[in-house]
């Protein structure tokens, strides 16, 4: 009896063993989530305007270099057709609101956005726009406004966020405001290195670039690489913060070419932001623990990829409106994390996805 006890004993214990290894196994199995997420908007950038790409640029854009694809449903709590403060404020705050908020919900109250949520995991970050960096999109990840138009009031929040870093234009909102507060000084005071003529050799915690009083040039008037180039400082800046950061890239110009139906100023924008899309994955393919996501707000122009009167073998850029449209926005991804961008979502879940991948 005591030799058949100590062979169920050692059954049992040889039982246990075998199930925590396969829970061990299957915990050292699961994917390892990203330490940094990078976003990459391209404002007003649909499907043809990503197209587009493959018919001007020369060689393969780097579009094509990502392996997960999804769609997003980009409509306003109070349109069916978004702007890009709405858009912008459900990437970065996960709840859908009316056109025109920043970073405030349908009742106009402030809603939590990601480097808000992140600094108290002790991670940076920051934003990247060729528009003035009071802009609706970059806006809507540190600021709370019940209005895109208030560029004076963004720009102090600038002041009070959680951002460890930011390149875009609108230095005259900071220095030349109508309540002639000096808000450079206090971003110093706040211990931002601040530069108004280039982009810095030095790479410190906290840096702000003005590249412009207003928005940048366009890139077909000359403006050069500021994109590709303020996001790779942006990265090395970020980077210094051992557990982890959020960046937000805007190809703000796009959505600017749409509005225009200027097919010439559209597609320079749309190039810029492939080529920084190159250097960004590059990076990410080196690093190894960085997350990349590239979407849109919304579609702007009706822009569409046309034969040239029927010959099939020649494109007539053409538009449709001045305004945004409906269509669904196409989202693509790389690194760890990106098998959860595939399928048909609502925009807010951009935000969801971003965060749960951050835990």
């Amino acid at each position: 009896m005591k030799l058949l006890g100590y062979l169920l004993l050692s059954v049992l214990l040889l039982s246990c063993q075998n199930q925590e290894s396969k829970k061990e196994a299957t915990l050292s199995s699961e994917p390892k989530g990203p330490k940094n997420v990078i976003l990459l908007i391209g404002d007003g950038m649909g499907l043809s305007q990503m197209s587009s790409a493959q018919f001007y640029k020369e060689g393969t854009p780097n579009l094509e270099r990502f392996p997960v694809v999804g769609l997003i449903k980009t409509s306003s709590s109070a349109q069916l057709i978004t702007d890009s403060a709405a858009g912008a404020t459900a990437f970065a705050c996960g709840a859908k609101s009316y056109n025109g908020a920043i970073g405030v919900a349908s009742d106009s109250t402030a809603i939590e956005n990601l480097p808000e949520m992140l600094v108290k995991q002790n991670m940076s970050s920051g934003v990247v726009a060729t528009s003035t960096i009071t802009h609706a999109t970059p806006a809507s990840f540190y600021a709370h406004v019940v209005s895109r138009n208030m560029h004076e009031d963004i720009a102090l929040d600038l002041v009070e966020s959680e951002l460890n870093y930011f390149a875009g234009g609108g230095l005259k909102y900071f220095n030349q405001r109508s309540d002639e507060q000096d808000l450079l000084s206090e971003l110093k005071n706040k211990g931002f290195v601040i530069d108004t003529t280039a982009i810095p050799s030095a790479t410190t915690e906290k840096m702000g670039i003005f590249a412009a009083s207003n928005a940048l040039p366009k890139f077909i008037e000359g403006r050069g690489d500021f994109l590709t180039q303020a996001s790779l400082k942006g990265i090395e800046c970020l980077s210094q913060n051992e557990n982890g950061y959020f960046l937000m890239i805007e190809g703000s110009q796009i959505d600017w070419g749409g509005h225009d139906n200027d097919a010439d100023y559209l597609i320079g924008e749309m190039l810029d932001f492939d080529n920084t899309l190159g250097a960004v994955l590059d990076y990410a393919q080196k690093d190894g623990e960085t997350l990349v996501i590239v979407t849109a707000d919304h579609e702007t122009g009706g822009f569409t990829l046309a034969a040239n009167e029927g010959n099939y073998n020649s494109i007539a850029p053409s538009f449709s409106t001045g305004g945004h449209s409906a269509t669904m926005i196409p989202v693509l991804a790389f690194g760890p994390g990106a098998e959860n961008f595939t399928g048909i979502y609502e925009n807010t879940d951009i935000f969801h996805k971003i965060a749960a991948a951050l835990k």
